[in-house]
């Protein structure tokens, strides 16, 4: 497992987006654009969707997946990350779907709780291949 650099943890305390790399059944890459978090304690990086999203039907546990990042503030500045799911989860997914609205929205709590046609789930993936750039 690879460690996200400590020069770059700052991009996930800020409204970064991430596009997140999936495969389709029929082996196409899917791309769809994410708040993304980082769980330091497990060295996690985390995407928060809805069941039933065609990123969440393209994972489970041991799927390869993608993820990359621009700073907002300098677009230069980037980390990028191949990994492996390690966990497709509903503990925990409402509360953070919560933080990352106060974080990208600034709210309270997320605004389309109820709205979506599945329940939260939280993606873990454990980095492996760790780049990053414009330090």
């Amino acid at each position: 497992m690879s460690e996200i650099p400590e020069t770059h943890r700052d991009l996930f305390e800020k409204k970064t987006f991430g596009h997140f790399v999936t495969d389709d059944p029929d082996g196409r890459p899917q791309v769809s654009p994410v708040w993304v978090d980082y769980d330091e304690e497990a060295g996690s990086m985390l995407v928060n969707t809805a069941r039933g999203r065609r990123k969440e039907r393209n994972v489970e546990e041991g799927t390869t997946v993608a993820l990359s990042m621009l700073d907002p503030d300098d677009p230069y500045r980037y980390l990028s990350v191949t990994g492996t799911v390690d966990a497709v989860t509903t503990d925990g997914a409402v509360d953070h779907i919560d933080e990352l609205a106060r974080r990208y929205m600034g709210v309270d709590e997320y605004p389309n709780h109820g709205e979506e046609s599945g329940e939260r789930v939280l993606i873990r993936i454990r980095p492996e291949t760790v780049r990053s750039g414009g330090d």
